[in-house]
């Protein structure tokens, strides 16, 4: 059967080659399947196979404080974990398969209203090369909803300006096609002509946004620059990039889009996961019984 340490390497492995999963996501699973080893005794010791060891690791978890979402990310880690040993027939069995999962009460999304939008897509600076690429990435977040990787990787040729749309590789290596508004598409039409060649200084680069370095835009790179035009325009509270990505939903679902649609256009592999928007649809049905129903 092989150690802990081996059978976790060749998980990582399987995720990364196999199902093509997000570095991110990677590097989470390897995170607390480290910390799950280390409870066990260490990478030499045997994989265990008793659903009470499982469920003492997860007690563990809640004595040293990790919150109920910590303790379900966990426990989702370790359930993908065996069902890969249970697929390859190491295990004949998930110990972690019927454990109880925490109930987590799913938070409203953090939106952006209008005029907060507003003024933070006219903080960077119109007139120099960095900021006109900043107004281009904030522009593009904000019409297409893409996530910070998604940001990040995109490459000039994934681009059709001529069409409005944009090629996006998202989780598992999935693509999808997004439509840009007019403002995002004008705004990165400056940039490649304007901004972009000034930043590159002669240097080539696939993507499509770049630093003073020549290098592509990282996710720590864009948290930075984001978080410095909010505090240039007084927007301090929760502010980040996965806040744009709530305002594109918000503002799609507030102007009368249906919930496929933002699925689709977030790249969401289930419905489940685009329902939390929801509260802004139940907020327009209100609305439309108020406006239309003859005993509203």
């Amino acid at each position: 059967m092989g150690s802990l340490g081996v059978q976790v390497r060749l998980f990582l492995d399987f995720c990364r080659m196999e199902k093509g999963l997000a570095q991110n996501s990677i590097a989470a699973y390897a995170r607390d399947l480290e910390r799950y080893s280390l409870y066990s005794g260490g990478g030499d010791a045997s994989v265990p196979e008793t659903p009470e060891h499982v469920q003492a690791y997860i007690d563990s978890l809640y004595k040293a404080k990790l919150s109920g979402r910590s303790v379900a990310r966990h426990l989702t880690t370790l359930r993908n974990f065996y069902l890969h040993l249970q697929r390859e027939k190491i295990f004949d069995h998930n110990p972690a398969e019927l454990l109880a999962s925490p109930k987590i009460g799913k938070a409203l999304p953090h939106y952006l209203n209008a005029g907060d939008l507003e003024k933070l897509l006219a903080s960077p600076a119109a007139d120099t090369p960095l900021g006109i690429r900043d107004r281009a990435m904030l522009q593009l977040v904000y019409a297409s909803g893409l996530r910070v990787t998604e940001l990040c990787g995109v490459e000039l040729n994934d681009l059709n300006l001529s069409l409005g749309y944009l090629r996006v590789t998202g989780k598992g290596n999935k693509q999808r096609l997004v439509p840009m508004g007019q403002s995002a598409m004008s705004a990165i039409e400056t940039y490649i002509t304007g901004g972009r060649p000034a930043i590159l200084a002669g240097r080539a680069s696939r993507y499509l946004f770049v630093t003073s370095r020549g290098s592509k835009m990282t996710r720590q790179g864009f948290w930075k620059l984001l978080a410095a035009h909010g505090k240039a325009c007084g927007l301090f509270h929760n502010l980040s990039p996965h806040v744009l990505r709530h305002t594109f939903a918000t503002h799609l679902l507030e102007g009368g889009a249906d919930l496929r649609s933002v699925q689709t256009m977030l790249g969401h592999a289930d419905i489940g996961t685009t329902q939390i928007y929801t509260h802004v649809a139940r907020g327009r049905l209100r609305a439309v019984v108020d406006q239309h129903h003859p005993r509203a």
